[in-house]
């Protein structure tokens, strides 16, 4: 993917003195008081905003926070505790600006933060005159938003529009380079792992993956229509007998490429879906009509592993099992440790994936971990995100 890169721009020097609005992803989770709770995307912001300060720009921050009311600004969506934090880690004082669309004050070598852009009206929409006055507020417009990617709004799509230039920053840049490493030039075998409640939420992901990976684990909700669609009985577990076609399709579409879709031979059930429901191992074939299948069985668990452990790259979103029960994480926990130990390049991405990859500690083993839930999946249907096009269509353009 041809897009200009902000560490380029600033290696050459081109960023000193210019007026710099950097595009961040700083929707952390709050609690009742207004504290973060936890500030994963604010450290992984900083990068991007330090190139900016020792490269002598004069820098603007903004992002949205929760799902504020266009033109009707609340005290709960500001950004003042991200502010604070901020602050914190940069070691220097962010002030907080409201009221910016119109202007904004700030030097070479200082570092503002703009108030919660979504409250400014036109955003959602991306409305052209809204688009026109954010790109007249900067000489450089740098997206590191890789989570608001997927949607087309004046702060990552129309202020690239018109910016002078238009650019990446390092967190986003980063995201482009894995999912282009996983998904369009993948060292093969590509094995990927696709886990939900529904196959119907992730239908066209899984399509998509059927034309390219060597093996499509499912797991979840969806491996028990996939098990429907092989024949195999599963009691009352969770699944969408209305999709057994479609599920069906993917199995042999695959197939006909002479790739797989591993069905469990062998699951782990309880009569009742809670923590301390009795676990039972049995073979697929032997479900009961009363049982919940909640993960995958010891024998699939370690078959699977073997298939993680020799493959070239692994693309993983979601858990195979209800992990979050300690009687029904063993899939999961078998799955994570094998891509840990395996030499393929793996990609994660999910809230859920997430989850698990911090439970079983592994994050430092995993090649690269997405941060965007909804634009990772978006990536993975095959479709190109608003935040990348506009970005390549300005590169094509020069800038």
């Amino acid at each position: 993917m041809n897009i200009l890169r902000f560490s380029d721009l600033c290696a050459q020097g081109q960023a000193r003195g210019q007026r710099v609005f950097i595009r961040a992803d700083l929707n952390v989770p709050l609690d009742g008081q207004g504290r973060i709770t936890e500030d994963t995307r604010i450290r992984a912001s900083v990068p991007c905003i330090q190139m900016a300060l020792d490269a002598g720009a004069a820098v603007m921050v903004t992002s949205h926070l929760g799902r504020p009311t266009e033109g009707e600004f609340k005290p709960e969506d500001s950004l003042a505790a991200v502010a604070q934090r901020l602050s914190e880690l940069l070691g220097r004082p962010v002030p907080l600006l409201a009221h910016w669309v119109d202007g904004v004050q700030v030097q070479p070598g200082e570092v503002v933060l703009l108030e919660n852009c979504r409250a400014n009206v036109g955003e959602k929409k991306n409305s052209e005159a809204l688009a026109r006055k954010l790109a007249t507020l900067c000489d450089i417009f740098v997206n590191d938003a890789f989570g608001t990617a997927h949607r087309a709004e004046g702060t990552t799509y129309g202020i690239a529009q018109y910016a002078p230039i238009a650019c990446a920053g390092p967190l986003l840049a980063a995201e482009i380079d894995a999912l282009t490493q996983a998904l369009a030039h993948p060292k093969r075998p590509l094995v990927a792992i696709v886990a939900g409640s529904k196959v119907s939420t992730k239908l066209t992901i899984l399509q998509s993956l059927a034309k390219n990976v060597d093996r499509l684990i499912v797991g979840g909700g969806i491996a028990n229509t996939f098990m429907l669609a092989a024949g195999l009985p599963i009691g009352k577990s969770l699944a969408e007998p209305g999709l057994v076609a479609e599920a069906r399709a993917v199995i042999d579409a695959m197939k006909a490429r002479g790739a797989a879709v591993p069905i469990p031979t062998d699951v782990v059930t309880a009569k009742a879906f809670a923590a301390d429901a009795v676990a039972t191992v049995k073979a697929a074939t032997a479900v009961e009509e009363d049982d919940l299948i909640l993960d995958i069985g010891p024998d699939t668990a370690a078959r699977l592993a073997a298939q993680l452990k020799s493959a070239g790259t692994i693309v993983w979103n979601g858990p195979v099992g209800v992990f979050e029960f300690p009687a029904f994480d063993n899939g999961t926990r078998t799955l994570a440790h094998a891509i840990a130990e395996s030499e393929a390049f793996s990609i994660a991405g999910g809230g859920d994936t997430l989850a698990a990859i911090a439970k079983y500690g592994i994050e430092k083993q995993v090649g690269y971990i997405s941060t965007g839930g909804g634009a990772f999946l978006e990536v993975l249907e095959g479709k190109q995100l608003p935040a990348f096009e506009i970005l390549e269509k300005r590169a094509a353009a020069g800038g």
